[in-house]
């Protein structure tokens, strides 16, 4: 379970890294013009503090793998991890529109590793609680 936990931990270090390119890739500078002040700074802000908090988990799990399998706390926190990362997998499918992935080679192809990755992370953390 601990080398799980350790591969999560990269896994998300790595995906809070990404989120950086997101302005530029997204072209957030031209897209985002139209909508209000408030409205494109919610959506930068937002996204960093997701980009933080990403990241936060992902050194949890690198430093603290140990007391995430064998404490109580950690157990119910990998729960609280286990229902977020559940959620954000369901969201993966109701969340965004197939019009964005379907039909499109590498957007398809995101979505199935997302799908995988959101899967995978939800296991580890549910079954570390429940076992």
């Amino acid at each position: 379970m601990q080398i799980h936990i350790h591969i999560i931990g990269v896994l998300l270090i790595v995906l809070a890294l990404v989120h950086s390119i997101f302005p530029k890739y997204f072209n957030w500078g031209k897209e985002l013009k139209s909508l209000s002040l408030i409205n494109r700074q919610m959506m930068t802000i937002h996204t960093l503090f997701i980009a933080i908090i990403v990241f936060l988990m992902g050194i949890l799990c690198l430093t603290s793998s140990n007391e995430l399998i064998e404490t109580n706390l950690g157990k119910k926190i990998s729960l609280g991890l286990g229902i977020f990362w559940t959620i954000r997998l369901f969201i993966q499918f109701f969340g965004y529109s197939t019009d964005l992935w379907k039909g499109k080679k590498l957007e398809t192809s995101i979505h199935i590793l997302f799908s995988i990755f959101w899967t995978y992370i939800s296991s580890i953390f549910l079954f570390n609680f429940y076992n």
